[in-house]
């Protein structure tokens, strides 16, 4: 994903370890400014290299001070990937064009297999994964999870890690997450009125994920391919589970 404009949750930000950057930085965000704004003055900027869980990158503006936050994972990235990172996080910043070019050269590079490996190889050392469990109060994830491996996979699909999420989540009902390998379930469904074909569908569809992993097409991320949403289509109850996840 290219580099957001915005905050991220303060926790994470105390907790990370603040590293020194390189010299050559900020000379490189200073050139970026100038080509956008060429006839504002350079205001004061300032660049930490943190031990975020991602690729991630964030700007700011406060009292006339321009703040950068960098992954640790770039420190050692080409100046021309860092002069794009630059070049985006500026252009958000001051609401400004984003050369496509630029944005090119980040994808690029961020979605390269070197960086996406590394990537994963840090969100699995630094990230933290809390987990409630597969038993609810009215259903069992472990239970629909095997149910469903039989009907669709065989039974040869790897069980991963199923837990139900810490709250009653409406905006993420579920999500496979590669890194930790783990099944997370919104809590909403777990209660009487949820009728066990959404459940299914719900993590029928993770299961999915399971079975055809994100890949790339060119710089594009491909999350559902097309032999994805074919099998998802074989869900007998598809229409209904759409209809109550709909109401929610």
């Amino acid at each position: 994903m290219p580099p957001e404009k915005g905050s991220v949750d303060r926790a994470p930000l105390r907790a990370a370890m603040l590293f020194t950057v390189s010299p050559d930085f900020v000379p490189i965000f200073q050139e970026e400014y100038r080509a956008l704004r060429p006839r504002a003055p350079i205001p004061p900027i300032a660049l930490r290299f943190r031990r975020f869980t991602s690729l991630n990158t964030t700007i700011r503006l406060r009292e006339g001070h321009i703040h950068v936050s960098l992954s640790d994972l770039l420190e050692g990235a080409p100046e021309t990937v860092i002069r794009a990172i630059a070049h985006i996080l500026l252009s958000k910043l001051y609401r400004k064009p984003i050369d496509p070019a630029q944005n090119r050269r980040y994808k690029r590079f961020a979605s390269s297999a070197a960086v996406t490996r590394q990537t994963e190889l840090i969100r699995q050392a630094r990230g933290s994964k809390r987990f409630s469990g597969p038993e609810g109060r009215f259903y069992n994830l472990d239970e629909v999870f095997e149910s469903l491996n039989l009907r669709f996979f065989g039974g040869l699909l790897g069980r991963p890690e199923l837990t139900w999420s810490e709250h009653m989540a409406k905006r993420s009902l579920g999500h496979y997450d590669a890194a930790h390998n783990t099944i997370v379930v919104s809590r909403v469904f777990d209660r009487p009125s949820s009728p066990r074909y959404a459940i299914e569908y719900l993590l029928y569809h993770e299961m999915l994920h399971l079975k055809h992993p994100v890949r790339m097409r060119g710089l594009r991320r491909c999350v559902h391919p097309p032999e994805f949403k074919a099998e998802e289509a074989l869900f007998p109850q598809l229409a209904e589970a759409m209809r109550f996840i709909k109401r929610l």
